[in-house]
């Protein structure tokens, strides 16, 4: 795995339950993602892009196959060790942005960042200023419920880059937001990951912000294929 190489995979397979009752959500993946990209990964319902994103999350490990992140062989790790590895590696982007809806902003944004070992004066001072980078600066004291809905994923999006994981995730982060937010929420993300040099996997349907990616690729019942020819 070479220097700029943030993920690598390599025949990953993931099969859920045994016997009949098996079923083969993940066959053969192999996928190379470079250090700093900023990637979307596209395909229908039940094609795999959840359980990829889960493992490439360090939250399932493979059934078969290979797979590094940042030098880090997963294949080699129990599942009980992973989530030692998503707390170093990985920030999270939900859908529904899974906010604490009795903390802060500033209190969301810095609860994670105590759990990597952060004092509670550096977690909030990195939590305020993450949050000033979203433009949420006279948002610290607000809760969840006083927020709109594309106030509510900028604290997300802040809560998963502070402390500066070198991976992103996020999973269909506009889906719950109008055109307008949702392609503010992506146009920041790509701001803020490319200045801070993350790596970036974005799970997605929304047709409208895949020009934002530096590269797109595509999962089909459980394989990567090529991207469709109107692409």
């Amino acid at each position: 795995m070479s220097a700029d190489t943030a993920i690598q995979l390599r025949g990953i397979t993931k099969t859920y339950g045994q016997g009949a009752l098996a079923f083969q959500a993940l066959k053969g993946v192999d996928l190379t993602v470079g250090r700093g990209e900023f990637m979307m990964l596209v395909g229908p319902s039940g094609s795999g892009k959840t359980t990829l994103l889960s493992i490439l999350g360090c939250v399932l490990a493979p059934t078969e196959g290979e797979g590094w992140l940042f030098g880090e062989a997963l294949h080699r790790r129990r599942e009980a060790e992973l989530p030692v590895l998503r707390l170093s590696y990985i920030g999270f982007i939900f859908q529904g942005h899974n906010l604490m809806p009795a903390l802060t902003a500033l209190e969301n944004v810095a609860l994670p960042l105590r759990m990597r070992g952060f004092s509670r004066r550096a977690a909030r001072a990195e939590a305020a200023d993450t949050l000033a980078a979203v433009g949420l600066a006279d948002k610290l004291d607000s809760l969840p419920e006083m927020l709109s809905g594309g106030q509510r994923q900028r604290v997300a999006v802040a809560r998963a880059v502070a402390g500066k994981p070198p991976l992103i995730l996020a999973d269909e982060p506009t889906a719950a937001l109008d055109a307008q937010s949702g392609m503010q929420v992506t146009q920041l993300l790509k701001q803020l990951t490319t200045q801070r040099g993350h790596t970036v996997v974005v799970v997605t349907h929304d047709n409208r912000i895949f020009h934002l990616a530096d590269r797109t690729v595509h999962i089909e019942d459980g394989r990567m294929v090529p991207p469709p020819a109107d692409h």
